[in-house]
């Protein structure tokens, strides 16, 4: 059963209630809000931020909601970002966590081949990345070129190069033939282990 809070806004469902309230309580905060932040990550995917945050912390512009005592902030480039979708509390044998199910989609997101590279790193890029630490965020597809960013395990790897011709590009141009190239725009100098030093 969940608690519709501010018109269609956004759902919290029982487990995300309690499961907030439950952190609320353990750090002894329960006169704090949930803060939650929508931003685009790369071009075809949103990247969900929620944290405690004062009650004093709350801004003029923000969207202000309450799901049954629990007081909600959104900013107002998160709320059309938002509406409609339901945020609930999944625990599982492998992981745990909060999980949005947000029936909207970043701008780009309505291109078709975007959203065929998209699912291609999704399904079979990013899993194997993952297994060593990394990620990879779609940030562009133009002319057949495929722009990307490493994070995690990837930024700063000696092995970038080998992972972005022989992982990401052939496998990217195995399942779509429109793609011609991937091309790295990741800063690898800032890495937290960098295999090569920007120029001073």
């Amino acid at each position: 059963m969940a608690d519709e809070i501010d018109g269609e806004i956004l759902t919290l469902t029982d487990g995300a209630r309690e499961k907030i309230t439950e952190i609320q309580e353990s750090q002894n905060r329960l006169d704090t809000a949930v803060r939650v932040t929508v931003t685009e990550e790369g071009v075809a995917a949103w990247k969900y931020d929620l944290r405690l945050v004062s009650q004093d912390e709350k801004s003029e512009d923000d969207e202000v909601v309450d799901a049954a005592g629990v007081m909600v902030y959104l900013d107002k480039e998160t709320v059309p970002r938002l509406q409609g979708a339901t945020l609930d509390f999944v625990s599982g044998m492998s992981s745990s966590g909060f999980k949005f199910e947000n029936p909207n989609q970043p701008p780009a997101a309505s291109d078709p081949l975007v959203m065929r590279v998209q699912k291609v790193i999704e399904d079979r890029i990013n899993p194997g990345v993952a297994s060593h630490g990394g990620s990879i965020t779609l940030l562009g597809v133009k002319d057949g070129n495929v722009y990307i960013r490493m994070g995690g395990g990837c930024q700063g790897c000696g092995m970038a190069d080998v992972t972005l011709k022989q992982g990401i590009e052939e496998t990217l141009k195995a399942e779509i033939p429109e793609i011609i190239a991937v091309l790295d725009s990741t800063d690898h100098g800032s890495g937290s282990n960098p295999y090569y030093q920007a120029g001073k």
